[in-house]
């Protein structure tokens, strides 16, 4: 009769062995331990694997290396950059609602990603305003960038070219249409226009971006008036910053910015006449709100190259701007800065592309405010958007290390992209669509 014998049975009869089951590897009896867990003296040959030391790394580009989002570039800035600048970009209008709503925005979404797909190549590139464009991203207009860093607009149009997106310069740029041309050849560039009550000046720099070979003109309409900046007004901000006796213990905390400030061409305007006094004054007294769309018509007449209206806050604003010769539209609430408790750009998203969907609109949609990663643009453009921009994003990059930082911002945002498409089982953007998106419920 054959005996059943279970694996493991303690009470099990001995069964004779052969002679060479002394050669078999010993099996742990139950309740001992295994060989992998008693204690010895560890070997040379096991811990020369485990012994690599890298040599330390030192100075901005070490730092910046190590950098792994935006927000590690926002704390290298905060360090190096005197408070006065550092708020400026940092901050936004009276309690500051519009911008932390605006990053809640982003966080408040869930991917819904694809499984086996193939992802072993995904490409970034995009079309917007009928040129190419190697990422779904570009530079923002950003004034006064110089008293960020001395680098300023050179630093962020050479960045963008080497990264083959767009820059745009600001009215309220310390670098002239002309000098960023020739800083970035290769670049493609743009011009933000603020219109003045003086329709000569406004009409002069419009003629100086189409020499200079700004292919498309962004006009701004979201300043009828200066917004409350307070972190400004507590600062005492003007431009150039002043030295006071706030300023000067500031500085010896940050000796490299005032070096690099004192010792570099004065802060200016570049396109305007030369200017002292604070940021809200400067924009109540040049900038004229009494603005209608019918000065949008005379823009249109007067620039034969891509014409964008940055500012767009309501479906009906949009579509209006549109129907009177827009090319595209800026969803912004100009990052914060102006009216708090502002719409948020990435809410109103999904309504503006669903109404140029009905009205059978080829007019671009781009979006900025909030964004800090690229997961924020990969889920902006499945809910509509064609393109992005950065502002603060890339000025953290500017502060925290000059070119370096930007080229630090971009590259950071480009990794988030990849990883974040991929992770979603696409490879185009042509292929993001709002299934791969659903905003959480509050």
């Amino acid at each position: 009769m054959t005996q059943t014998i279970e694996p493991g049975n303690p009470e099990a009869p001995t069964q004779p062995t052969d002679t060479g089951a002394d050669r078999r590897p010993a099996v742990a009896t139950p309740g001992s331990v295994p060989a992998a867990l008693k204690r010895r003296v560890p070997k040379y040959s096991d811990l020369a694997p485990l012994m690599q030391f890298k040599k330390p790394g030192f100075g901005r580009a070490a730092r910046l290396r190590r950098a792994s989002t935006i927000w590690d570039l926002r704390d290298m800035a905060k360090r190096r950059t005197p408070q006065a600048p550092f708020d400026y970009t940092d901050g936004a209008a009276e309690a500051e609602i519009t911008l932390r709503r605006a990053r809640q925005a982003f966080l408040d979404i869930e991917f819904r990603p694809g499984i086996l797909r193939d992802v072993s190549q995904v490409d970034l590139g995009t079309q917007i305003l009928g040129k190419p464009s190697r990422l779904p991203v570009g530079i923002a207009p950003t004034g006064f960038t110089r008293m960020m860093q001395s680098e300023g607009e050179y630093a962020g149009s050479q960045a963008a070219a080497a990264a083959g997106i767009p820059y745009t310069l600001s009215t309220m740029g310390t670098a002239s249409i002309e000098d960023v041309a020739a800083a970035a050849p290769g670049g493609r560039n743009w011009f933000q226009l603020y219109l003045w009550t003086d329709r000569d000046r406004s009409l002069e720099l419009i003629e100086r971006a189409a020499r200079a070979g700004n292919d498309t003109l962004m006009v701004t309409v979201d300043t009828a008036v200066a917004g409350a900046r307070l972190r400004d007004v507590r600062n005492g901000m003007t431009i150039p910053p002043a030295l006071t006796l706030k300023t000067v213990a500031d500085a010896s905390y940050r000796p490299a910015w005032w070096f690099n400030f004192l010792t570099h061409e004065p802060l200016t305007f570049a396109s305007l006449s030369r200017y002292t006094g604070t940021v809200a004054d400067l924009i109540n007294s040049m900038f004229d709100p009494t603005l209608t769309f019918e000065d949008l018509d005379w823009l249109r007449a007067t620039w034969k190259g891509k014409l964008v209206v940055k500012g767009i806050q309501t479906v009906e604003d949009a579509r209006k701007v549109v129907d009177h010769g827009a090319d595209g539209v800026v969803i912004s609430n100009h990052g914060g800065r102006q009216l708090d408790r502002a719409p948020v750009p990435f809410h109103l998203l999904p309504e503006v592309a669903t109404a140029f969907q009905a009205d059978h609109s080829d007019a671009a949609i781009i979006l900025d405010t909030g964004i800090m990663s690229g997961a924020d643009i990969i889920a902006a453009l499945a809910l509509g958007a064609d393109f992005t921009l950065i502002g603060r994003a890339y000025l953290y990059g500017l502060m925290a290390g000059g070119r370096a930082g930007v080229d630090r911002a971009i590259a950071i945002l480009e990794t988030d992209m990849l990883r974040t498409m991929a992770l979603l089982g696409v490879s185009r953007i042509s292929e993001l669509t709002p299934d791969h998106v659903r905003l959480l419920a509050k």
